[in-house]
């Protein structure tokens, strides 16, 4: 395989053997949650839905890398900086951390209002990552 030549911390991942059908499952489950955004009128759930496919995506990835992201604080800021190296894609860093800030307002600071136009803008923004990430994992003569 012709990876790009990405370090992984150890604080954060933890080298594992993953086979294709586990790297498949992962990633079959991301499409599920944006399929879940997609379908659904709701700008909070399009949101939720959203962030949660474009993490469960970048687990996929590092997956892919050999590597478990190890439930820590601070995870999911290292799932998207692994996601936007490998990508080579520095929006999705950008972007990815203002859904991840947001979405911790929501949760830790008693809510936070997202409109339809925001909701939609992530939803499009996580489609096109998705798409990335699966052309990327076809090119490198995965099973996807």
């Amino acid at each position: 395989m012709n990876f790009n030549k990405i370090s992984f911390d150890s604080k954060f991942f933890q080298k594992t053997r993953f086979d294709s059908r586990t790297i498949s499952k992962y990633f079959k489950n991301s499409l599920k949650d944006l399929k879940i955004a997609t379908e659904d009128k709701r700008p909070e759930v399009i949101f939720k839905f959203s962030y949660e496919a474009v993490i469960k995506t970048g687990i996929a990835l590092i997956a892919f890398y050999g590597y478990r992201v190890k439930s820590r604080r601070g995870h999911h800021i290292k799932i998207l900086e692994k996601l936007s190296q490998i990508l080579r894609d520095e929006d999705i860093k950008t972007i990815g951390e203002a859904m991840r800030k947001k979405r911790n307002l929501d949760l830790y600071e008693g809510g936070v209002m997202i409109s339809s136009k925001e909701a939609k803008d992530y939803l499009n923004f996580v489609k096109k990552v998705i798409e990335k990430t699966q052309r990327y994992l076809t090119s490198q003569k995965s099973l996807f």
